[in-house]
C-alpha cells in the first residue's frame, strides 16, 4: 500500500552560530526574500517559518517594506510562523522564561495576523516533560519533536499532547543537490522507508535545513520524483497543520510521559550543559534578576515600565536560543552574547533602583516579593555608618539614589564610602514591607582554621580533605578531549583529586563565618570561601580560581554513603525525578560505529539537584552550574569545562560531526573562573527553603 506523504517547506533558522547574527541576518535577507517571491508568484503553496518569530522580526527590521506582504500571506495561510519569540534550549531556561518566550512570541504573531499554532521544537537538543503544559496553558494542542526520542513511532502521545516525532529530523537538503532525478529520488526513498517504519499512511517530511533557502523548482522537482517513487509514495506538498488534521485520530497508541531524552538514535548533545559554564552563569543571573524586577514593578502597580521589560525579556531570549546558550557558538557570537546579559542586568537592576528612589524607600527597608514568608540573613548597604548592625565591609562609590535621581547630577565630592551590613530578619509576609532591625538572637556559629559549623551544619578538615556533615567534598580535575557538544574522556584517565594545602579564617562574625580553602593540584591553584549564617540550614560554597590549562573539566565531587541511582533535580521550577544506572562506566562504552553518540550518566538541571526523597540526604543549588554527572556513589557537577572546538571531528564519544570543526579560543575557559554553590541537607521542602534563601524575592 503506497503511502501518503505531506511535505513541508521550511527553514531552520538558528539566529547566531557559526557564524555571527549580523551576517546571518544578511543571509536572512537573501533566503527569504526569496522565499516572499515563491509564494508571491505561487512557485509554492506555503512556507513554515521555523515556529519562531524572532527571524521575522529580525528580516521586517531591514524590510518594513514587506511588511504588508507577510501580513497577505499569513491571512491566506500559506505564511506560518509563531508560536515561539525563538527556539530556547528547554533545559537551559526556566518556566518564567520559556513561558515570556510564548507570551511574546503568540502577541508578535498574532500582530501579523496568526492565530494557530503548534509547539514546533526540531531541533533542541531534547525536550522537557513540562512543555507540554506550558503549551497547555497557551491554548497549544499538538507538538512536533525530534530529537531524544529514540526509537519512537512518528505520532505519539506525550504527556497528553498529541506530537509528531521527526524520525529522521529536519534537515532534508536533496532538492539542493546536484545530482540527476533519479538519484535524488533513491536517497529520498531512503529516508521515506525509514520514516514509514514508523509510520501509518501518512508521513511528514520536511523539505529544507539549516539556513537554507527554496529551491525555486521544489515543486517540480518533487512531482518528478513522485512520479518515480510512485509504486511507493504520493505526495502532497503542503503545511504541518494540514498533516495533524490528516493524522489526528492515531496518536493514541503509543503514550510518553516523561522528557525526550534518549540519544540511542539522534544526538542529544549533553556536553552543552557544562560548555562555557560563565555563559550559564550570566543566565541564571538574568533570569532571576529580570523576574524580580518585575515583580517589583507589580507590587507598585507600575505599567511604565512593560515595554521596557518585554525589551528586556526578548534579548534574555535571543541569548537562550539553543546555539547561544549551550555554549557552541563561535567566540563572537559569545561575546555579543555577554554583552547581552549585561544589558539585561543594567534594565533590571535600574528599574528597581527608580522604583525604590520614586517611591522614597529607606536603604533599611527590606520588601519580600515571593509567596511566602521570608526568614534569614540579609546583606544591605548604606551610605552612613550604623550602631547594631554587624559590619562586613566598604566599598567606595555613589549612592544608589542619588543616580536615580534625574534632578541631580553626581559629583566628585559624592563618591564616598558605602558600607556592607549584615542582619537578622524573621517572617517578613509576602509582598510586606519591613525595616531591617539588627540581630538580637544568639549566635550558634564556631570557626577555626580547621572547619566551620553551626546547629545543623558542620564542615571539617580532614587529613587535607573537606568533609560536610560527613560527606567528602572534593574538586577532581579529568582530560578531556570533546568538544562544545560533547565531553570526551580520555579512557585511562582516572582523574586527579586536588588536595587542600592550606586553610585561614576570613570572616569571625556572630552572624555570618567564612572560611578559606586552598586546594593545589598539577594543574592550577582553586581557592575555595566557605560561608555559614548562624542557624542557617546551608553553606554557600565559593570557588576562585586562575585557569591555566586547556582540554580538562574540574568538577565538584561529593561522596556519598551508598550508590546513586535516583536524582531530583531541577526542570522548569519543578523537580523531576531521573534513574540511572550507577555503573554505567562511560570510558569502557566509547562508540567505534559512525553515527553514535555515547551514551552517559550526565544530565542538566536548572538551579539544583536533591540526590534522595529521605529526610537527610544531600541536595545542592547552584548559581549557573547546569550538569551534573553521577557515578557509583559519586555525584560530579562541572565547575569548569574547557575544549577548543565547536564540533572535533576526532571526538571519541561522537562518532559524526555535530557541526563545524571551528577553533574556539575561549572556549578553552583560559582567566579568571568562579563557581557558587550551596549545600544542603534534606527533602524536597528543604530544597524548596534553601532555593527560596539563595534566590530570595527580597529588595533592600
Amino acid at each position: 500500500m503506497r503511502k501518503h506523504v505531506v511535505a513541508y517547506l521550511h527553514t531552520h533558522w538558528d539566529r547566531e552560530w557559526y557564524r555571527e547574527f549580523k551576517i546571518f541576518r544578511l543571509r536572512l535577507l537573501r533566503v527569504f526574500d526569496n522565499v516572499l517571491e515563491l509564494l508571491l508568484k505561487n512557485k509554492i503553496p506555503s512556507f513554515y517559518f521555523d515556529g519562531q518569530v524572532s527571524a521575522l522580526e529580525d528580516y521586517l527590521e531591514m524590510r518594513p517594506e514587506k511588511r504588508e506582504l507577510v501580513e497577505v500571506l499569513i491571512k491566506h495561510k500559506r505564511l506560518f510562523i509563531g508560536p515561539f519569540y525563538c527556539l530556547v534550549d528547554e533545559f537551559l531556561t526556566d518556566k518564567t522564561c520559556f513561558s515570556k518566550n510564548l507570551e511574546l512570541g503568540i502577541k508578535t504573531a498574532q500582530k501579523y495576523g496568526c492565530n494557530e499554532f503548534i509547539g514546533y521544537l526540531p531541533d533542541t537538543f531534547g525536550h522537557s516533560c513540562n512543555v507540554p503544559e506550558i503549551l497547555r496553558d497557551f491554548g497549544i494542542d499538538k507538538c512536533v519533536v525530534w530529537r531524544g526520542c529514540g526509537d519512537f513511532p512518528a505520532e505519539f502521545k506525550w504527556c497528553g499532547m498529541d506530537t509528531v516525532n521527526l524520525v529522521r529530523g529536519y534537515f532534508h537538503d536533496v532538492f539542493s543537490l546536484d545530482a540527476p532525478m533519479e538519484v535524488k529520488a533513491e536517497i529520498l526513498k531512503k529516508d521515506l522507508d525509514l520514516i514509514g517504519e514508523k509510520s501509518g499512511n501518512y508521513i511528514l517530511f520536511p523539505i529544507g535545513a539549516d539556513h537554507l533557502g527554496v529551491e525555486t523548482d521544489v515543486a517540480e522537482q518533487l512531482e518528478a520524483m513522485g512520479e518515480i517513487l510512485k509504486q511507493d509514495y504520493y505526495f502532497t506538498l503542503s503545511n504541518p497543520f494540514d498533516y495533524f488534521k490528516r493524522v489526528e485520530n492515531q496518536f493514541g497508541e503509543f503514550a510518553w510521559d516523561d522528557e525526550l531524552r534518549d540519544n540511542s538514535k539522534t544526538f542529544t548533545l549533553q556536553g552543552c550543559y557544562s560548555s562555557r559554564l560563565d555563559l550559564k552563569r550570566y543566565n541564571v543571573e538574568a533570569s532571576y534578576k529580570l523576574d524580580l524586577a518585575s515583580r517589583l514593578v507589580k507590587y507598585q502597580r507600575e505599567t511604565k515600565y512593560d515595554s521596557v521589560i518585554d525589551y528586556a525579556y526578548k534579548m534574555l531570549l535571543q541569548n537562550q536560543a539553543h546555539d547561544s546558550i549551550c555554549g557552541c557558538s563561535t567566540d563572537d557570537v559569545h561575546r555579543e552574547n555577554e554583552i547581552r546579559y549585561k544589558k539585561i542586568l543594567q534594565i533590571a537592576n535600574g528599574i528597581i533602583d527608580e522604583i525604590r528612589f520614586e517611591n522614597n524607600f529607606s536603604q533599611r527597608r527590606i520588601i519580600n516579593l515571593s509567596n511566602k514568608p521570608f526568614s534569614g540573613i540579609v546583606e544591605f548597604e548604606s551610605v552612613e555608618k550604623l550602631d547594631g548592625y554587624e559590619y562586613i565591609g566598604e566599598r567606595r562609590g555613589f549612592d544608589r539614589m542619588l543616580l536615580a535621581d534625574t534632578q541631580r547630577i553626581p559629583i566628585t565630592e559624592d563618591y564616598n564610602p558605602i558600607y556592607k551590613y549584615l542582619a537578622e530578619v524573621e517572617d517578613i509576609e509576602p509582598n510586606e514591607m519591613e525595616f531591617i532591625l539588627p540581630s538580637v538572637s544568639e549566635s550558634d556559629l564556631t570557626i577555626s582554621k580547621d572547619g566551620i559549623s553551626n546547629s545543623k551544619l558542620n564542615l571539617k578538615i580532614r587529613n587535607n580533605n573537606v568533609y560536610i556533615n560527613g560527606i567528602k567534598v572534593s574538586l577532581v580535575d579529568f582530560s578531556d578531549l570533546g568538544d562544545s557538544y560533547n565531553f570526551a574522556p580520555d579512557k585511562d584517565d582516572k582523574g586527579e583529586e586536588l588536595e587542600v594545602y592550606r586553610t585561614r579564617v576570613l570572616l569571625n562574625t556572630k552572624t555570618r563565618a567564612s572560611l578559606r580553602i586552598d586546594f593545589e593540584g598539577k594543574r592550577d591553584i582553586v581557592s575555595l570561601v566557605v560561608t555559614l549564617d548562624k542557624k542557617s540550614s546551608n553553606i554557600k560554597f565559593y570557588y576562585d580560581w586562575e585557569n591555566t590549562q586547556k582540554n580538562h573539566v574540574l568538577n565538584v565531587c561529593f561522596e556519598l554513603p551508598e550508590a546513586i541511582g535516583t536524582v531530583y533535580s531541577e526542570d522548569m521550577n519543578t523537580l523531576i525525578k531521573r534513574r540511572f544506572d550507577p555503573y554505567y562506566d562511560i570510558r569502557v562504552n566509547l562508540p567505534e560505529t559512525k553515527g553514535v553518540e555515547v551514551k552517559t550518566n550526565t544530565a542538566p538541571m536548572q538551579r539544583g539537584l536533591l540526590i534522595d526523597e529521605r529526610e537527610n540526604n544531600l541536595g545542592v543549588i547552584t548559581k549557573g552550574l547546569t550538569q551534573y554527572e553521577v557515578f557509583e556513589n559519586k555525584l560530579f557537577i562541572p565547575i569548569l569545562r574547557a575544549t577548543g572546538q565547536i564540533s572535533n571531528p576526532k571526538n571519541p564519544a561522537r562518532t559524526t560531526p555535530a557541526g563545524p570543526p571551528l577553533e574556539v579560543e575561549t572556549l578553552q575557559m583560559l582567566g579568571r573562573q568562579s563557581a557558587e554553590l550551596y549545600v544542603f541537607f534534606g527533602n524536597e521542602n528543604a530544597f524548596n527553603d534553601t532555593l527560596d534563601q539563595v534566590y530570595s524575592y527580597i529588595v533592600t
